[in-house]
């Protein structure tokens, strides 16, 4: 459950001058007035720095919808990963935190210190990461069952470089064959890697190679990297051998670069250890303590954290007991009692794709449902839609349960949801409200389609913190008990409450394993016997942990986070609270560190009153 963002991280692009001209006039401006030579100094700069972005992502181009006109090029094109671009790409993240230091915050108006802020700690973040030798921003390991094109790019080219024109599908071409490149490029990192001692566990070479061979084995004609050209090129009445064209290019470079990839990680498998945590590479608790911050924007310890997971899994287990023994399930344990629903068959949808298409159509229903309560809730309604598709089929074996990804900036494409239907016993329907509601709506797409929609910098934009945006989603599914989502369905709220304990087993398990020595097995065993969910779930969720180190605590300690400041206003401005106002406060001046969002929940305070 995870914000699907652009691959290559924000602020990890090359200086240039050339300014916004290439964009929408309302995207390139949509800021902060310039109430003072400061803000203009900040305003110009914050233009730079997407300029940047864009010149040196044509992927985050056709991401934000925005590879047309004079950035049409881009549409062939695919990001840098060689090991040069790599070193490039921190140089200019060097350049870019000596501009933003040089920006004097305590002259800037408006939302351009939260802005700064923001801008700052991820250069800062990332500098540290840089320095440290880890140049994969978010995960130590170049490819892996989450990291590497061979597992993003196919759905990129599939759900977000658009087909209109026959010179769309020319660009579908280019980027296809630029595919095999890409491969290589990381391959190479590979190699860097292991000379250095970076190696994934086994556990993860194993879930990697199956993968690889899913999409490397599928019939290459028929695979979707071939037929989504051949299907919307067919839809928009193209002429030409798509087919034919597509197929070659696959069966020639990608598949190829693809075996070359593949052979490269299984040579690695009679070096990788079984040892799940980071503390084993070079400056691995350097490392973690930076993958935390970066993740979370906490400075709370390991130790800390891991002693509040322990804590709020007590409580919620005690909360979860409750309401099961108030509908007469009292025989065993919390965590075998969650079993028993997971198997319960009325829970269950059927594991066919006719079942898993009725799933998703009651999803809908569900998303129907609780936006007509929005108002109530929320001053501002975000105005893209919102999509809910399955995860591809070639990926879903690694997947997370759900992710977001975020639809164009000019409204283009909406927002999507995924979830994981690789089997459906995994989904039972008790535990579908409370995940609807963290990717979809009041979480993932209200909180970033309101970013996107609201009066700020594009590079505002677009910008991601886990720790203020996971923690807003799940934030977003406690707040679905209080808007009464819950009223007559008691079991879907053991599912709200099951989640939330599942973040805290989160803290636990992810510090247990980086900095506590914990094995994948001793992680994995904790989680099933607190939770309840099938083993062969948890183990995703342990693996995925392992990959991206700190990120499963940004969840619950940004959800502590929020309902700690809404408790501070609603203390501080007694009657004149409004939690439409306070959502207001905290998700239009876009994501954040929680650093910043305090600083903007105490100037909202403060101006209340």
């Amino acid at each position: 459950m995870t914000v699907q963002i652009p691959r290559r991280t924000l602020l990890k692009s090359a200086t240039a001058t050339a300014g916004l001209a290439a964009l929408p006039a309302t995207l390139a401006r949509a800021q902060t007035p310039a109430a003072t030579p400061e803000d203009a100094k900040a305003n110009a700069l914050w233009d730079r720095l997407m300029t940047e972005v864009l010149d040196h992502s044509p992927e985050t181009v056709t991401s934000l919808g925005l590879d047309s006109g004079p950035r049409a090029a881009q549409k062939s094109q695919l990001d840098d990963a060689s090991i040069a671009g790599l070193h490039d790409a921190a140089a200019r993240n060097a350049a870019d935190l000596a501009a933003l230091r040089a920006i004097d915050r305590t002259r800037l108006t408006g939302l351009n210190p939260a802005n700064l802020d923001s801008l700052l700690y991820g250069a800062e973040v990332n500098d540290g990461l840089y320095k440290l030798g880890y140049d994969q921003i978010g995960s130590p390991y170049a490819v892996s069952q989450l990291t590497g094109s061979y597992q993003s790019l196919p759905d990129f080219l599939d759900s977000q470089h658009t087909i209109e024109t026959a010179a769309d599908a020319e660009a579908y071409l280019t980027r296809l064959s630029g595919f095999a490149t890409l491969l290589d490029q990381e391959s190479e990192v590979v190699r860097r890697d292991v000379a250095r001692g970076i190696i994934p566990p086994d556990f993860v070479l194993s879930q990697t190679i199956t993968q690889m061979n899913a999409l490397h084995d599928a019939p290459v004609e028929s695979s979707n990297l071939v037929q989504s050209l051949v299907r919307r090129a067919k839809d928009k009445g193209l002429a030409g051998d798509w087919q034919a064209r597509a197929t070659a290019i696959a069966s020639k470079d990608v598949l190829p670069a693809l075996a070359r990839q593949r052979d490269l990680i299984a040579s690695l498998q009679p070096h990788a250890v079984h040892t799940a945590g980071v503390a084993r590479l070079p400056q691995g608790a350097e490392f973690y303590a930076l993958s935390l911050k970066n993740y979370t924007t906490s400075d709370m310890p390991p130790a800390e954290i891991h002693k509040t997971g322990l804590a709020l899994i007590a409580q919620q287990t005690a909360d979860i007991d409750t309401i099961l023994r108030a509908q007469g399930m009292t025989q065993g344990t919390v965590g075998q009692r969650l079993n028993k629903l997971f198997t319960d068959p009325k829970y269950l949808y059927a594991n066919t794709d006719a079942a898993k298409e009725q799933l998703i159509a009651d999803l809908n229903v569900l998303v129907e449902k609780v936006q007509a309560r929005l108002p109530e809730y929320f001053a501002t309604l975000p105005k893209a839609k919102l999509t809910i598709r399955r995860v591809p089929k070639t990926i879903e074996a690694g997947a997370p349960g759900g992710y977001y990804q975020s639809g164009a900036l000019d409204g283009s494409r909406p927002g999507a949801y995924y979830i994981n239907l690789r089997d459906s016993a995994e989904v039972p329907r008790w535990t579908l409200p409370t995940l609807t509601y963290h990717e979809g709506i009041p979480g993932h797409h209200l909180q970033g389609s309101i970013a996107q929609e609201a009066p700020l910098p594009m590079i505002r934009k677009v910008q991601f913190f886990s720790g203020y945006g996971e923690g807003w989603a799940l934030y977003a599914e406690q707040l679905a008990v209080e808007m009464g989502m819950y009223a007559t369905d008691p079991i879907g709220h053991v599912g709200q409450l099951k989640d939330a304990m599942f973040r805290s087993v989160r803290l636990v398990v992810d510090t247990g394993m980086h900095t506590m020595g914990w094995s994948r097995e001793q992680a994995i065993k904790f989680a099933v016997d607190t939770l309840g969910d099938k083993e062969s779930v948890l183990a995703t969720e342990i693996e995925r942990y392992c990959v991206w180190p700190g990120q499963a605590c940004s969840y619950m300690l940004g959800k502590l986070t929020w309902l700690r400041l809404r408790d501070k206003a609603r203390t501080a401005m007694g009657p004149k609270f409004d939690i439409r106002t306070f959502h207001d406060a905290g998700l239009r001046p876009g994501a954040m560190p929680l650093t910043a969002l305090e600083n903007r929940i105490d100037a909202y305070i403060a101006a209340a009153r």
